[in-house]
């Protein structure tokens, strides 16, 4: 009985020990990506190209109220046939989907550029947080912000293992 209460003890100590050597780390991605001159930066420089974008934008907008207001002045004036009255409808009707493809097209450029501006940023600091975690010996590090894991130790990957489970 001595003889397995010790190997018992001797297994949890081992297994304590073991656990302890495995170090976890985290941060706070959002903070640090704050604090960084790069984000500012290209913050600044998606800003102002989101500036220029919508100026166009409001620039089409503003053309179409005038062409909506001259429109409806010259129908409660009565001086419009009903072939001009669909023919300015029609062309208003134009000019309102031309405004909203120029909506899709804006924020389609604007996530081409952040993703332009972004992604050497992120992958620099990726690449950080993976030689930090070499270097230092975590395990794992955790991103506190997101509850995402940003670095694992490759040796610990578990992939064949489960794929022999599911057989593949």
């Amino acid at each position: 009985m001595k003889k397995t209460i010790l190997f018992i003890a001797l297994i949890f100590t081992l297994s304590a020990t073991n656990a302890v050597a495995q170090k976890i780390g985290y941060l706070d991605s959002q903070a640090l990506l704050l604090q960084l001159p790069e984000i500012e930066a290209a913050n600044s420089e998606l800003e102002t190209y989101q500036k220029q974008l919508l100026s166009k934008g409001e620039g089409m907008v503003k053309t179409f109220e005038a062409n909506y207001q001259k429109y409806v002045a010259d129908v409660n004036a009565g001086t419009l046939s009903k072939v001009q009255m669909q023919t300015r409808e029609a062309e208003l009707g134009k000019e309102q989907q031309a405004i909203q493809a120029y909506e899709l097209d804006v924020q389609q450029k604007l996530g081409v550029k952040r993703e332009a501006l972004y992604s050497p940023i992120l992958d620099r600091v990726k690449e950080i947080v993976d030689q930090v975690g070499k270097d230092n010996g975590f395990y794992m590090i955790l991103d506190s912000s997101t509850g995402v894991l940003l670095h694992a130790n490759e040796s610990e990957d578990v992939m064949g293992l489960v794929k022999a489970k599911l057989g593949i």
